[in-house]
């Protein structure tokens, strides 16, 4: 029998102090807002949060690292040519780096950053004008997404 995950959340009012504040004399106190009890601070507690969650793990939804790893392992012994792998995984982390640098020192220019999003909002809806907004465009855009994965692969 497997258990379920669940999770509730209860929001609940900060508590009100009715504390004299110096040199604001002039305002009067007012009184304390009546709330459901569904919303009502949880006994025992000292400071109420807004929000309280309780969640359960469900057992079947664990990672079993040992399986993982295992699977790891066989996969890594079945590659065949492995420093072409690791030249080809520091590439990727090497580029997603450069590009990350690249976008940094755009947004720095003045504008810049602006201009692009312009264009990016531009290109957005040409593209759904010229693919999504009728039927017989996206069949077409749906043929030739198909015939791009035929293609990649087939080589």
């Amino acid at each position: 029998m497997a258990t379920t995950s669940t999770s509730m959340a209860v929001m609940s009012p900060r508590t009100l102090t009715n504390t004299a504040v110096v040199g604001c004399t002039a305002l009067p106190n007012l009184p304390r807002p009546q709330f459901p009890a569904s919303m009502r601070v949880f006994p025992g507690t000292r400071r109420s949060s807004l929000f309280h969650v309780k969640a359960s793990e469900d057992a079947s939804s664990s990672i079993d690292t040992d399986e993982l790893l295992t699977d790891l392992k066989k996969k890594w012994d079945a590659v065949e040519n492995k420093p072409t792998v690791i030249i080809y995984g520091a590439g990727g982390v090497f580029a997603i780096w450069l590009s990350s640098v690249v976008i940094g020192a755009i947004n720095k220019v003045p504008l810049l950053p602006n201009i692009m999003e312009l264009v990016g909002v531009g290109y957005s809806g040409w593209f759904v004008y010229r693919y999504l907004l009728f039927e017989s465009t996206r069949k077409e855009l749906a043929t030739s997404i198909e015939s791009l994965k035929k293609e990649i692969t087939e080589s």
